[in-house]
């Protein structure tokens, strides 16, 4: 399997030709495009971008996501940049065919599962993100409390759309599966965060068990970021944005 290329690149390099991508370690929609890429085995340069300081972003950030201000992630293809996660993840299903897994079903139900795919693929976006905001930014104990039952209860939607089945995409990751799980460090750290286990077993047991699978892959696995390393993060944006340090032991069960 070939990962990325390196933790560093050049703008010319990126300009030049190849696959870069730019992106941050947290943020679960750079996961998708890394995870992707790492899955398909397909070479790429991945940029660290540094997105807190004061005009840090890079030229070609800026340049290649003008519309939405410099966000990551990006996939510059060629000298070429796409933007949008999920549009990334299309992106790479189309523009590298003969790469596997295929993160959208090319037969059996065609048309359909292909449109079952993009729907629940933007369920996340649609139904996740909302929840998991007030979680990892709420100004109260109880907010966040309340958000991380909130996501429970959407993971439990997703529990009925698994139907028992190793991935999402059937007998391998399609393009769900790769959505999803752009979320599972921080979802893993939600105990951590506010006492809440969002991935619980005991309620989403398929979803649980999904998110072990999911999350053990090759190509995944090593660059999941771990749940201290989120805790610190989250504390340290909580800071910079004036937000009360909330520990799990403080907060209702």
């Amino acid at each position: 399997m070939a990962v990325q290329a390196s933790s560093m690149g050049s703008e010319g390099e990126a300009a030049g030709g190849g696959l870069t991508l730019l992106g941050f370690w947290t943020s679960p929609f750079v996961l998708r495009a890394r995870f992707a890429l790492n899955l398909k085995g397909i070479p790429y340069t991945y940029v660290e971008e540094d997105l807190f300081g004061d005009n840090t972003k890079s030229r070609l950030l800026l340049a290649s996501n003008p519309a939405h201000g410099g966000k990551v992630p990006v996939l510059v293809h060629d000298g070429r940049p796409v933007a949008e996660s999920l549009v990334i993840l299309e992106y790479i299903d189309e523009a590298f065919p003969e790469h596997r897994p295929r993160l959208l079903p090319s037969g059996g139900g065609g048309p359909h599962e292909r449109a079952a795919a993009r729907f629940w693929a933007a369920y996340v976006d649609q139904k996740l993100l909302p929840t998991w905001v007030p979680l990892y930014g709420g100004k109260t104990a109880e907010e966040r409390v309340r958000a991380a039952g909130e996501v429970v209860a959407v993971l439990e939607t997703f529990e009925g759309v698994l139907r028992e089945k190793e991935f999402f995409g059937g007998e391998s990751v399609g393009l769900v599966d790769v959505a999803l799980g752009g979320f599972i460090g921080w979802l893993r750290a939600s105990e951590a965060m506010c006492g809440v286990r969002t991935i619980d077993p005991a309620r989403t047991p398929l979803v649980a068990a999904w998110a072990e699978r999911f999350g053990a892959l090759d190509g995944v696995r090593e660059i999941v970021p771990d749940v201290p390393g989120l805790v610190e993060y989250n504390l340290m944006k909580r800071a910079r944005r004036g937000l009360p340090f909330l520990p799990p032991h403080q907060q209702p069960q």
